[in-house]
This record gives structure tokens, C-alpha cells and sequence, in this order.
């Protein structure tokens, strides 16, 4: 991790705080833990921030786009073309997340972690490209480099140290590549050990055949590794992408920088898996914003003990989730900044 970030430094969150915020929490004009999720929510918001009135200031989500070179080999129900398509449709304000993002007051930032596409400089797109083809076919080869793969993560730190600067203090993550959901599934078997067959689902929605066919592919993929290990940067680099390498560094680098990390669906917690492995005391700072409908999610969210806020059967990605579940966090930081407590209303507690 030293040769990547040099004075990279994660220190996990001070709970000596947590007895005052709960104080507060408790003394507010509701009977104790009627505000439910909220109230935890608030907690920890208040633990990352070390504030008794935490704020949620100038949010973003990060979209990372990239391609894969395995998605040639059928692991998708959608041509690789979409990827590229798709950042067209992000830079138009059309997709999903562009919407929901507008909806929830957020600002979006869209990054070319290594689309197999030319785009060009663009306005509202970060060119962060390691791979102009995207990566490598891991049914063959390694996906990335050890020194691609580094520059992934770097690029990801350096999106979050300028949004650090600019007075970012909540991030949400999302993704978009052709293929990652079959990435995120060999991802998560290996640093997890859960079964592999448990966690490759349908991904952009594979018919039956289609998953026993993307099922078959994973498993030789796993047998094209025979130095196989699970140290983290060893597993990203074999089976990642550029964009969830990306997306892991930008989360390090986010907690460093003590921020609200907003977490997506099935593929962003993939690259969670690589980051917590790498930095388990970044789990800290992680609100998990989503339960997915894709069944290697639920499995993710089980192994890494995360009670997600909402369960919508969501399964788009591009970080959907994660602006869906913004509005409840702007709402912990309301309650405690402007709701009564009994003593300031007069109003006799039990």
C-alpha cells in the first residue's frame, strides 16, 4: 500500500465522542429510538465528522466507467459498446443517475477509468483512461498490470484530494462497464471465499442459460490463475477493472480525507472488498445506502456485517443507490441540528 500512496495514513474513527452524540440524540422531543435507522445513522455520521451537528457538505457521486476485456466472451447480455454509450448518455444528463442525482441535489463527477473509446476532450468528463482498449481478457491473462493497476488507484485518489480541497465531505460511488458484475463476482469469491456459484448472478439480465454459461466462464477463469492468492491488489489487478480499481482508491483516499462514503450496489462493493481488505478501519466510515436484488450483493452486505439503509430490489448501479439514500442522511443531520430537545421546548420527558 506504501508504494502506491506514500504517506497514505487511515486512522479509525474516535468513538470517544459517541456517548455525548448519543445524549443528544436521546434528549431530543421523541421517545428513545423512535427516529429508528435515523438515529444510528446520525451517529455515525457524527462519529466520522467528530461534530455533535454533523453536515452533509457539497456531496458528489463518482461515476468510474471502463470496460472489460472478458465481456467479448459472452458474460454480458449487452454488447461492449454500451459502456462507451452509455458515458455518452451520463455527459447528456440522461441516465438514471443523472436524474436521481439532480433530484437529490448532487453534484456528479463521470470518469474514463478505461472506456474503449476515444471520446476526446469533453466537458463534464474526467479523462482518467489507463487502458485504451480497457483490460486485458482475464479468461486468458491477468486483466491489469501490477503497474496499471496502480495507476488506477492513484487516479482515484487524486479525483477525492480535489474534491477534499473543494469542501467535499460526502462521497457516493458509482460505476458503469459492460462486464463488472461477472468482475465483481470473481472479486468477491476470492477475497470473501464465498462460493462462486452464490454470488454470479444476471448482472444486466442474463436469461438461464446465459448465467450457467457465465458461471462456467468464471470458474475457468479461476482456473487460469494457478498462483492464485488473495492478497487484494493481487486479486484486483487478475480479474478488476480499470474502473473498480479506481473506484478502490478513491475510497481510501476519501476516508483518509474523513468523509461520508456513500456506498452503491454489487460492484462498488467489490472494490470496497479490495479497499477494506487493504484498510479494514475504512468500514468506519462506509453508510451502505442499498440492498441490491442481485444475490452476490446480499451475500457481500452479510460477510461485511453492513445493514444497508434502503431495499428497493435496485440493480442499475452507475450509484443509483447511493442517491437514493442521500436525502436520509441530509435528514440524520436535520434532526439533530434543528429538532428540539425536552429541556429547550419545556416539554416533560417520561
Amino acid at each position: 500500500m506504501s508504494s502506491i500512496f506514500p504517506n497514505f495514513m487511515l486512522r479509525p474513527v474516535d468513538r470517544a465522542l459517541a456517548p455525548a452524540l448519543q445524549a443528544k440524540i436521546d434528549g431530543k422531543t421523541k421517545p428513545l429510538g423512535a427516529l429508528g435507522r435515523l438515529e444510528s445513522l446520525a451517529l455515525q455520521l457524527g462519529l466520522i465528522q467528530q461534530s455533535l451537528a454533523p453536515q452533509i457538505r457539497q456531496p458528489h457521486i463518482l461515476v468510474c466507467a471502463g470496460d472489460h476485456g472478458a465481456a467479448k466472451a459472452g458474460i454480458s447480455a449487452y454488447p461492449q459498446d454500451v459502456t462507451w454509450q452509455m458515458v455518452e448518455n451520463f455527459l447528456a444528463g440522461g441516465a438514471a443517475i443523472n436524474v436521481l442525482a439532480r433530484q437529490a441535489g448532487v453534484q456528479l463527477v463521470v470518469a474514463d477509468a478505461g472506456v474503449a473509446h476515444d471520446f476526446g476532450p469533453r466537458d463534464g468528463l474526467l479523462d482518467a483512461k489507463v487502458g485504451a482498449g480497457g483490460t486485458a481478457n482475464y479468461l486468458e491473462e491477468a486483466a491489469m498490470s501490477a503497474a496499471q493497476c496502480a495507476q488506477a488507484l492513484a487516479n482515484g485518489a487524486a479525483v477525492v484530494q480535489q474534491l477534499a480541497a473543494a469542501g467535499c465531505n460526502t462521497l457516493g460511488f458509482g460505476e458503469m462497464g459492460i462486464g463488472n458484475t461477472a468482475s465483481a463476482s470473481l472479486l468477491t469469491h476470492c477475497l470473501t471465499g464465498l462460493p462462486l456459484a452464490d454470488v454470479v448472478g444476471r448482472g444486466t439480465g442474463l436469461d438461464d442459460a446465459g448465467l450457467e454459461r457465465k458461471r462456467a466462464l468464471l470458474a475457468h477463469a479461476l482456473k487460469t490463475w494457478p498462483e492464485r492468492t488473495d492478497a487484494p491488489l493481487a486479486v484486483l489487478a487478475r480479474f478488476g477493472g480499470f474502473e473498480i480499481a479506481m473506484l478502490s482508491g478513491a475510497m481510501l483516499a476519501a476516508a483518509e480525507a474523513g468523509m461520508v462514503l456513500l456506498i452503491d450496489g454489487f460492484i462498488v462493493t467489490s472494490a470496497l472488498l479490495v479497499a477494506a481488505r487493504i484498510e479494514p478501519q475504512i468500514l468506519d466510515y462506509c453508510v451502505f445506502s442499498h440492498r441490491s436484488s442481485e444475490a452476490g450483493h446480499r451475500l457481500q452486505l452479510d460477510w461485511l456485517k453492513a445493514s444497508p439503509l434502503l431495499d428497493l430490489d435496485l440493480r442499475l448501479g452507475e450509484g443509483t443507490g447511493a442517491a437514493l439514500a442521500l436525502p436520509l442522511l441530509r435528514a440524520a443531520c436535520a434532526f439533530m441540528g434543528e429538532m428540539a430537545s425536552f429541556e429547550s421546548a419545556g416539554v416533560s420527558q417520561k
